[in-house]
């Protein structure tokens, strides 16, 4: 039997960074040695050409190699997967397709961001509402073109559950959506901690929270309870890794608080840096109100750091309050400041909740995720 021929088309390849990078790469270096033959095609060569010519050119080339290809995989629903439904109807081949989120969600809460009040979350409309209401012309376009390119997929993969329920929201059948966890490289060396608090010079209580600086992800709120976890630790300071477009509304946020000798954005990170700003602090919370899965959290669990998040989309499967880690309501300001309080203050409980979510992550394996990809890849 001959090698099955795939190719990728994806949004991001490395050297860029993030999710959709990282994953291609995986399956570029790990396919072949399971007879399959992998060929990459990124957005990015087509990038730096005007809006709409960009996506004609993408068409073309996905068009031109799929030819040979036996499988289109498309790593998102819009930008590389409308080009890549049509070539591979056109060419008649089979597609498949992987989402990892709303796209039209998500550019309709960036753009809903820059209109919004001062009120905190008021605008927030919550993916799973999103799904049953009306709104803008761009926003139905980008909502018409996800589902159509998702029909027309022979298989979906989503990286959780929550994300299953998501796009069987959309009128796609269930069978046809497989949930295939995001795979991490567990065990990765991150350093000596005490090391790094002395390299880095952090003294006292260290927090850190990390992720793009939007509304979604409540850094805002982390502001807020800052002054009362500063009564209970007077030694307590805040760090949150990451850029985005609520920056300069969050530091004005920080100064008006007068709280800009404990708290520092450090802008976004290489990923061996924030592993070692992580394995500095005494304990990491994410409070978001949007999560299909997060890698940032199996890679908290595996640096062995008691974490808090929110029992908010896909984090409840991977986190069991109480278990491996402590569950609350997105921007519950009591409920994040009694969680820092309990972890910050009863060592015992937090290493015992970090030793167990360094037990759990060995199930998100790479080797567990590229077999059942594989699978997936023989089916079609």
């Amino acid at each position: 039997m001959g090698h099955k021929k795939i190719l990728i088309a994806t949004g991001i390849y490395p050297p860029d960074i993030g999710g959709p990078a990282t994953y291609s790469k995986l399956l570029a270096d790990e396919l072949p040695k399971h007879n399959f033959n992998v060929s990459i095609l990124s957005f990015g060569e087509v990038r730096k050409l005007p809006k709409i010519l960009r996506h004609i050119v993408y068409f073309f080339k996905v068009w031109h190699r799929g030819k040979k290809a036996d499988i289109i995989f498309a790593q998102d629903p819009v930008s590389v997967g409308l080009p890549a439904v049509l070539a591979a109807k056109i060419l008649r081949k089979k597609f498949l397709l992987k989402i990892v989120g709303d796209y039209a969600w998500e550019q309709f809460q960036a753009r809903n961001e820059k209109r919004k009040t001062q009120n905190g979350s008021r605008n927030f409309i919550t993916v799973e509402k999103f799904q049953n209401q009306r709104f803008d012309f761009k926003t139905e376009i980008r909502r018409k073109i996800e589902r159509w390119v998702a029909k027309k997929a022979k298989k979906i993969i989503v990286p959780s559950i929550y994300l299953k329920k998501i796009v069987s929201m959309w009128g796609i059948n269930d069978k046809k959506i497989s949930v295939i966890y995001n795979g991490l490289k567990y065990n990765q060396e991150s350093g000596n901690r005490e090391t790094i608090r002395a390299l880095l010079q952090f003294e006292g209580k260290l927090i850190i929270s990390a992720g793009r600086i939007v509304q979604w992800k409540g850094f805002d709120t982390l502001i807020k309870i800052f002054p009362d976890i500063k009564k209970k630790f007077n030694d307590a300071k805040l760090i949150v890794a990451g850029s985005g477009p609520d920056l300069d509304k969050l530091q004005k946020l920080i100064n008006d608080k007068g709280l800009s000798d404990n708290i520092a954005f450090t802008g976004a990170l290489p990923k061996e840096v924030l592993l070692r700003y992580i394995k500095a602090s005494d304990v990491f919370v994410l409070n978001t109100g949007y999560e299909g899965f997060s890698h940032q959290l199996l890679e908290v669990m595996d640096v062995g750091i008691p974490l808090i998040t929110t029992k908010i989309g896909g984090n409840p499967e991977i986190i069991k309050d109480g278990e491996n880690g402590l569950l609350v309501g997105y921007n519950d300001e009591k409920g994040l400041e009694k969680s820092i309080t309990k972890l910050l203050s009863d060592k015992k409980y937090a290493n015992k909740l970090a030793e167990e979510a360094k037990k759990k992550v060995k199930e998100f394996s790479e080797e567990r995720m590229i077999k059942e990809t594989i699978n997936i890849l023989k089916t079609i």
